[in-house]
């Protein structure tokens, strides 16, 4: 463990995810925030921008970066962190974890490459890594529900439905974020063609590379705030028993992502870092339902993870977070 706290900096903090961020951190006992960067609101507190922040903290957002931290967290839109990477001047000492996209599929800019941050597949390179490019929301759920197959080399086409909350879209208002089309209401979008599909296919082709199957991925709109239900499903030989058996084994290290034998729901997994998974078996066909928070186990939750990680701390620092079922 480290005998001194460990100094990060936050960039893009008053969206969501930076919101997240600041509040895991805060209350993390091997951290403390040394900066909250936003160029919209330097000098407002963050309370301002996060009411839930207020009797927090008294910190304000900063216009300016400082280089005395060691991880920096960038909760920006994708696209924009690889521009800020390149327009600032950040020491190379810094571990750098990155929220959005730029990074997933392999990326790198000089003297950066980055290791894609999904500790359930790739913990120990995680561990020694200096850059991590933190995985979609979509991404993690569908993979958690897939890695135990793919590792035993049982992937084939995949079918898959995943339910989103609004807060997925990110803070800036769309015409379907608002809550008058939101609400009692279901929409599609990026039908077979989400984004998160790449990085999902490069992630199970590093377990099962012979796998060529499609993955079938039809995203949905909910009308609540936050959340991620999927439900995967494939043809598989195996009987409920024996893929019980292998999920628990592979899940059995990993401290956030829990197979239960009963029903779950997405109560059960709001406002935590964690990953639930239940299994069915109907027919010819195992079905795989994975759940979590997209803001925490779906973004900034698992960044800190991945901070633990990489800075050797214990995994579940500052992450043993309560759900609200009631």
């Amino acid at each position: 463990m480290a005998s001194t706290k460990i100094k990060t900096g936050i960039v893009g903090g008053a969206g969501y995810t930076g919101g997240e961020m600041i509040r895991i951190l805060l209350n993390h006992p091997d951290v403390e925030i040394t900066f909250v960067h936003s160029r919209s609101n330097a000098g407002n507190l963050l309370y301002a921008v996060h009411g839930d922040l207020l009797g927090e903290t008294e910190l304000s957002f900063a216009a300016d970066l400082s280089n005395d931290i060691d991880v920096l967290f960038l909760c920006l839109g994708h696209g924009e962190s690889k521009k800020f990477l390149e327009a600032n001047t950040i020491a190379p000492s810094v571990k750098v974890i990155d929220l959005s996209q730029d990074f997933r599929l392999g990326e790198s800019l000089p003297g950066r490459e980055f290791v894609y941050g999904l500790p359930e597949m790739q913990r120990d390179q995680i561990k020694t890594a200096q850059n991590i490019a933190n995985p979609g929301c979509f991404a993690t759920a569908i993979q958690l529900g897939l890695l135990p197959l793919a590792q035993a080399g049982l992937l084939q086409e995949v079918h898959t439905t995943g339910i989103t909350g609004s807060t997925g879209a990110g803070q800036s208002l769309q015409s379907t974020t608002h809550f008058t089309w939101r609400a009692n209401n279901v929409s599609t979008y990026k039908v077979l063609t989400h984004q998160h599909l790449k990085e999902i296919r490069r992630s199970l082709q590093l377990l099962q590379p012979a796998f060529t199957g499609n993955i079938n991925f039809v995203p949905v709109r909910g009308d609540y705030p936050r959340g991620i239900w999927v439900t995967s499903y494939l043809e598989s030989d195996l009987t409920l028993e024996a893929a019980l058996q292998l999920y628990k084994t592979y899940y059995a290290p990993h401290p956030f992502t829990h197979v239960s034998d009963k029903q779950i729901d997405l109560k059960q997994v709001v406002n935590t870092n964690k990953c639930l998974i239940q299994l069915e078996k109907i027919g010819t066909k195992l079905v795989i339902h994975s759940i979590e928070d997209n803001l925490l186990k779906g973004a900034s939750g698992q960044a800190v993870q991945n901070m633990n990680l990489i800075c050797g701390l214990e995994e579940t620092a500052g992450l043993k977070l309560k759900s609200i079922v009631f």
